[in-house]
Protein backbone atom coordinates (compact mmCIF):
# COMPACT_ATOMS: atom_id res chain seq x y z
CA UNK A 1 0.00 0.00 0.00
CA UNK A 2 3.16 2.30 0.37
CA UNK A 3 2.30 3.51 -3.86
CA UNK A 4 -0.70 4.27 -2.64
CA UNK A 5 0.26 6.51 -0.07
CA UNK A 6 -0.41 10.09 -2.08
CA UNK A 7 -3.84 8.66 -3.37
CA UNK A 8 -5.04 8.04 0.09
CA UNK A 9 -3.55 11.03 2.10
CA UNK A 10 -4.23 14.08 -0.76
CA UNK A 11 -6.47 12.69 -3.51
CA UNK A 12 -8.86 10.18 -2.07
CA UNK A 13 -9.59 12.88 0.87
CA UNK A 14 -9.84 16.25 -1.62
CA UNK A 15 -12.11 14.05 -4.17
CA UNK A 16 -14.36 13.29 -1.40
CA UNK A 17 -14.34 16.77 -0.30
CA UNK A 18 -15.18 17.78 -4.15
CA UNK A 19 -17.60 15.35 -4.29
CA UNK A 20 -19.70 16.71 -1.10
CA UNK A 21 -18.88 20.56 -2.62
CA UNK A 22 -20.81 19.56 -5.79
CA UNK A 23 -23.49 17.93 -3.69
CA UNK A 24 -24.08 21.19 -2.00
CA UNK A 25 -23.77 23.15 -5.27
CA UNK A 26 -27.10 21.34 -5.54
CA UNK A 27 -28.93 21.87 -2.10
CA UNK A 28 -30.96 24.91 -0.79
CA UNK A 29 -32.19 25.26 2.36
CA UNK A 30 -36.03 24.36 1.15
CA UNK A 31 -34.47 20.78 0.68
CA UNK A 32 -34.37 20.90 4.35
CA UNK A 33 -37.78 22.59 5.06
CA UNK A 34 -39.31 20.48 2.50
CA UNK A 35 -39.46 17.78 5.26
CA UNK A 36 -42.95 19.00 6.31
CA UNK A 37 -43.77 18.44 2.83
CA UNK A 38 -42.70 14.76 3.11
CA UNK A 39 -42.52 13.87 6.78
CA UNK A 40 -43.89 9.91 6.64
CA UNK A 41 -41.11 9.91 3.08
CA UNK A 42 -38.53 11.24 4.94
CA UNK A 43 -39.09 9.59 8.52
CA UNK A 44 -39.57 5.99 6.03
CA UNK A 45 -36.36 6.79 4.60
CA UNK A 46 -34.78 8.03 7.73
CA UNK A 47 -35.41 4.93 9.56
CA UNK A 48 -34.04 2.71 6.26
CA UNK A 49 -31.14 4.44 6.33
CA UNK A 50 -30.16 4.85 9.60
CA UNK A 51 -31.54 1.63 11.46
CA UNK A 52 -32.65 -0.97 9.12
CA UNK A 53 -29.23 -1.32 6.71
CA UNK A 54 -26.92 -1.52 9.83
CA UNK A 55 -28.87 -4.35 11.47
CA UNK A 56 -29.30 -5.63 7.68
CA UNK A 57 -25.41 -5.51 7.17
CA UNK A 58 -24.84 -6.94 11.28
CA UNK A 59 -27.06 -10.07 9.91
CA UNK A 60 -25.87 -11.08 6.41
CA UNK A 61 -22.27 -10.71 8.49
CA UNK A 62 -23.61 -13.20 10.83
CA UNK A 63 -25.63 -15.08 8.04
CA UNK A 64 -22.29 -15.59 5.76
CA UNK A 65 -19.81 -15.81 9.09
CA UNK A 66 -17.31 -13.13 7.47
CA UNK A 67 -14.02 -11.93 8.99
CA UNK A 68 -14.00 -9.01 10.95
CA UNK A 69 -12.15 -6.92 8.75
CA UNK A 70 -14.90 -7.79 6.03
CA UNK A 71 -17.91 -7.51 8.35
CA UNK A 72 -16.47 -4.03 9.71
CA UNK A 73 -16.05 -2.94 5.48
CA UNK A 74 -19.68 -4.05 5.44
CA UNK A 75 -20.69 -1.93 7.95
CA UNK A 76 -19.19 1.53 7.20
CA UNK A 77 -20.53 0.78 3.68
CA UNK A 78 -24.01 0.52 5.99
CA UNK A 79 -23.46 3.87 7.95
CA UNK A 80 -22.59 5.84 4.61
CA UNK A 81 -25.36 7.78 3.12
CA UNK A 82 -26.82 7.89 -0.20
CA UNK A 83 -24.61 8.40 -3.33
CA UNK A 84 -24.58 11.60 -5.60
CA UNK A 85 -25.42 9.25 -8.35
CA UNK A 86 -28.78 7.84 -6.48
CA UNK A 87 -30.31 11.54 -7.34
CA UNK A 88 -29.71 10.98 -10.90
CA UNK A 89 -30.99 7.13 -10.81
CA UNK A 90 -34.69 8.44 -9.36
CA UNK A 91 -34.35 10.91 -12.16
CA UNK A 92 -34.58 8.14 -14.77
CA UNK A 93 -36.72 5.83 -12.81
CA UNK A 94 -39.15 8.59 -12.64
CA UNK A 95 -39.06 9.26 -8.90
CA UNK A 96 -39.59 11.90 -6.91
CA UNK A 97 -36.15 13.87 -6.89
CA UNK A 98 -37.21 16.49 -4.77
CA UNK A 99 -37.50 13.63 -1.71
CA UNK A 100 -34.28 12.49 -2.75
CA UNK A 101 -32.40 15.97 -2.89
CA UNK A 102 -34.63 16.26 1.16
CA UNK A 103 -33.38 13.21 2.03
CA UNK A 104 -29.51 13.34 0.60
CA UNK A 105 -29.73 17.10 2.36
CA UNK A 106 -30.38 15.35 6.12
CA UNK A 107 -28.42 11.89 5.69
CA UNK A 108 -25.54 14.26 4.91
CA UNK A 109 -25.83 16.30 7.79
CA UNK A 110 -27.15 13.14 10.30
CA UNK A 111 -23.74 11.16 8.58
CA UNK A 112 -21.33 12.88 10.74
CA UNK A 113 -22.56 11.83 13.81
CA UNK A 114 -23.82 8.41 12.87
CA UNK A 115 -21.39 7.21 10.60
CA UNK A 116 -18.79 7.46 13.96
CA UNK A 117 -20.66 6.06 15.91
CA UNK A 118 -21.52 3.25 14.02
CA UNK A 119 -18.19 3.12 12.58
CA UNK A 120 -17.38 2.78 16.31
CA UNK A 121 -19.94 -0.18 17.15
CA UNK A 122 -18.69 -1.88 14.54
CA UNK A 123 -14.80 -2.20 15.27
CA UNK A 124 -15.37 -3.27 18.82
CA UNK A 125 -18.26 -5.70 18.11
CA UNK A 126 -16.23 -7.37 15.69
CA UNK A 127 -12.72 -7.36 16.93
CA UNK A 128 -13.29 -10.88 19.03
CA UNK A 129 -10.97 -10.13 21.67
CA UNK A 130 -8.58 -8.04 19.47
CA UNK A 131 -7.20 -5.15 20.65
CA UNK A 132 -9.18 -1.82 19.25
CA UNK A 133 -9.09 1.94 19.92
CA UNK A 134 -11.87 2.75 17.39
CA UNK A 135 -12.30 5.73 15.80
CA UNK A 136 -10.54 8.42 17.49
CA UNK A 137 -12.06 11.74 18.28
CA UNK A 138 -9.16 13.68 16.02
CA UNK A 139 -10.73 10.97 12.86
CA UNK A 140 -14.22 12.03 13.68
CA UNK A 141 -13.94 15.46 13.49
CA UNK A 142 -11.97 14.83 10.34
CA UNK A 143 -15.29 13.05 9.03
CA UNK A 144 -17.63 15.51 10.52
CA UNK A 145 -15.67 18.57 8.19
CA UNK A 146 -15.03 16.35 4.92
CA UNK A 147 -18.85 15.71 5.31
CA UNK A 148 -19.94 18.84 6.33
CA UNK A 149 -17.98 21.93 5.40
CA UNK A 150 -17.75 21.34 1.47
CA UNK A 151 -21.74 20.52 1.78
CA UNK A 152 -21.86 23.73 3.51
CA UNK A 153 -19.45 25.89 1.29
CA UNK A 154 -21.66 24.48 -1.90
CA UNK A 155 -24.74 25.40 -0.92
CA UNK A 156 -23.25 29.15 -0.69
CA UNK A 157 -22.15 28.72 -3.99
CA UNK A 158 -25.76 27.77 -4.99
CA UNK A 159 -27.36 30.58 -3.47
CA UNK A 160 -24.73 33.52 -4.66
CA UNK A 161 -23.20 32.26 -7.86
CA UNK A 162 -26.59 29.84 -9.23
CA UNK A 163 -25.25 30.15 -12.80
CA UNK A 164 -21.82 28.47 -11.56
CA UNK A 165 -23.85 26.37 -9.59
CA UNK A 166 -26.07 24.98 -12.46
CA UNK A 167 -22.79 24.68 -14.69
CA UNK A 168 -20.68 22.31 -12.39
CA UNK A 169 -24.24 19.91 -11.30
CA UNK A 170 -23.29 17.58 -14.68
CA UNK A 171 -19.27 18.18 -14.33
CA UNK A 172 -19.62 16.98 -10.70
CA UNK A 173 -22.10 13.72 -11.29
CA UNK A 174 -19.59 12.22 -14.08
CA UNK A 175 -16.45 13.11 -11.94
CA UNK A 176 -18.36 11.32 -8.58
CA UNK A 177 -19.09 8.07 -11.34
CA UNK A 178 -15.39 8.40 -12.52
CA UNK A 179 -14.00 8.31 -9.40
CA UNK A 180 -15.29 5.58 -7.69
CA UNK A 181 -14.07 3.97 -11.21
CA UNK A 182 -10.70 4.60 -10.55
CA UNK A 183 -11.12 3.60 -7.39
CA UNK A 184 -12.27 -0.09 -8.45
CA UNK A 185 -9.42 0.02 -11.63
CA UNK A 186 -7.00 0.76 -9.09
CA UNK A 187 -7.92 -1.96 -6.94
CA UNK A 188 -8.07 -3.98 -9.58
CA UNK A 189 -4.45 -3.38 -10.81
CA UNK A 190 -2.94 -2.91 -7.62
CA UNK A 191 -4.17 -5.66 -5.72
CA UNK A 192 -5.84 -7.98 -8.46
CA UNK A 193 -5.02 -11.18 -6.61
CA UNK A 194 -6.50 -9.38 -3.02
CA UNK A 195 -9.93 -8.00 -4.82
CA UNK A 196 -10.37 -11.55 -6.65
CA UNK A 197 -9.90 -13.02 -2.94
CA UNK A 198 -12.25 -10.29 -1.36
CA UNK A 199 -15.18 -11.05 -4.51
CA UNK A 200 -14.99 -14.85 -3.91
CA UNK A 201 -15.20 -14.16 0.30
CA UNK A 202 -18.00 -10.89 -0.16
CA UNK A 203 -19.20 -10.82 -3.20
CA UNK A 204 -22.69 -12.70 -2.47
CA UNK A 205 -22.92 -10.90 0.84
CA UNK A 206 -22.29 -7.72 -1.03
CA UNK A 207 -24.72 -7.86 -3.62
CA UNK A 208 -27.56 -9.57 -1.79
CA UNK A 209 -27.00 -6.75 0.78
CA UNK A 210 -27.74 -4.19 -2.27
CA UNK A 211 -30.27 -5.91 -3.23
CA UNK A 212 -31.90 -6.17 0.16
CA UNK A 213 -31.53 -2.34 0.32
CA UNK A 214 -32.66 -1.31 -2.94
CA UNK A 215 -35.83 -3.41 -2.20
CA UNK A 216 -36.43 -2.42 1.65
CA UNK A 217 -36.35 1.20 0.39
CA UNK A 218 -38.84 0.45 -2.14
CA UNK A 219 -41.17 -2.02 -0.29
CA UNK A 220 -41.50 -0.72 3.43
CA UNK A 221 -42.77 2.77 1.83
CA UNK A 222 -45.46 0.98 -0.63
CA UNK A 223 -46.52 -0.99 2.52
CA UNK A 224 -46.87 2.44 4.46
CA UNK A 225 -48.79 3.44 1.54
CA UNK A 226 -46.52 6.41 0.51
CA UNK A 227 -47.05 7.71 -2.86
CA UNK A 228 -44.97 5.86 -5.90
CA UNK A 229 -42.79 8.30 -7.07
CA UNK A 230 -41.74 8.36 -3.46
CA UNK A 231 -40.80 4.99 -2.94
CA UNK A 232 -39.17 4.97 -6.03
CA UNK A 233 -36.85 7.93 -4.37
CA UNK A 234 -36.71 6.48 -0.88
CA UNK A 235 -35.35 3.06 -2.94
CA UNK A 236 -32.66 4.86 -4.54
CA UNK A 237 -31.11 6.71 -1.71
CA UNK A 238 -31.34 3.43 0.26
CA UNK A 239 -29.60 1.25 -2.12
CA UNK A 240 -26.71 3.32 -3.58
CA UNK A 241 -24.40 4.37 -1.36
CA UNK A 242 -21.43 7.08 -1.02
CA UNK A 243 -18.66 4.48 -1.90
CA UNK A 244 -16.03 7.50 -1.93
CA UNK A 245 -17.04 8.10 1.40
CA UNK A 246 -17.22 4.49 2.45
CA UNK A 247 -13.62 4.11 1.30
CA UNK A 248 -12.11 7.44 2.82
CA UNK A 249 -13.18 6.30 6.01
CA UNK A 250 -11.67 2.39 5.11
CA UNK A 251 -8.22 3.74 4.04
CA UNK A 252 -7.85 7.25 5.39
CA UNK A 253 -9.05 7.22 8.67
CA UNK A 254 -8.56 3.60 9.85
CA UNK A 255 -5.70 2.70 7.58
CA UNK A 256 -7.12 -0.82 6.45
CA UNK A 257 -7.22 -2.19 2.61
CA UNK A 258 -9.18 -5.02 3.66
CA UNK A 259 -11.98 -2.75 5.44
CA UNK A 260 -12.41 -0.78 1.46
CA UNK A 261 -13.12 -3.75 -0.27
CA UNK A 262 -16.56 -4.26 0.31
CA UNK A 263 -16.78 -1.02 -0.73
CA UNK A 264 -15.04 -1.36 -3.71
CA UNK A 265 -16.59 -4.80 -4.22
CA UNK A 266 -20.40 -2.83 -3.71
CA UNK A 267 -19.46 -0.02 -6.45
CA UNK A 268 -18.64 -2.88 -9.11
CA UNK A 269 -22.81 -4.03 -8.54
CA UNK A 270 -24.62 -1.04 -7.72
CA UNK A 271 -25.13 0.58 -11.27
CA UNK A 272 -25.40 -2.49 -12.51
CA UNK A 273 -28.56 -3.00 -9.78
CA UNK A 274 -29.58 0.02 -10.31
CA UNK A 275 -29.45 0.31 -13.95
CA UNK A 276 -31.62 -3.01 -13.98
CA UNK A 277 -33.93 -1.72 -11.27
CA UNK A 278 -34.23 1.39 -13.33
CA UNK A 279 -35.34 -0.17 -16.32
CA UNK A 280 -37.95 -2.47 -14.29
CA UNK A 281 -39.26 0.60 -12.68
CA UNK A 282 -39.42 2.33 -16.25
CA UNK A 283 -41.52 -0.07 -17.67
CA UNK A 284 -43.62 -0.32 -14.66
CA UNK A 285 -43.99 3.92 -14.58
CA UNK A 286 -45.87 3.20 -18.00
CA UNK A 287 -48.53 0.86 -16.32
CA UNK A 288 -49.13 3.83 -12.81
CA UNK A 289 -50.79 6.70 -12.87
CA UNK A 290 -49.22 9.44 -10.75
CA UNK A 291 -51.02 11.42 -8.23
CA UNK A 292 -49.38 14.24 -6.91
Amino acid sequence: MGSTSFFVTYMLPGALAFIMFGLGLSLTIADFTRVLRFPKSVLLGLICQILLLPLLGLGICHLFGLSSEFSIGIMILAASPGGVTANLFSHLARGDVALNLTLTAINSVLAAVTLPLIVNFSLIYFSEGEQSIGLQFKKTIEVFFIVLVPVLFGMLGKKYFPKFAGKMDKPVRIFSFLFLLLIIAGALLNEKHRILYSLSQVGIPVLLFNILSLAIGYILPLLAKVKYKEAIAISMEVGIHNGTLAVYVALSLLNSYNFALPAAVYSIFMFITAAIFSLILIKRNKEVVYAD
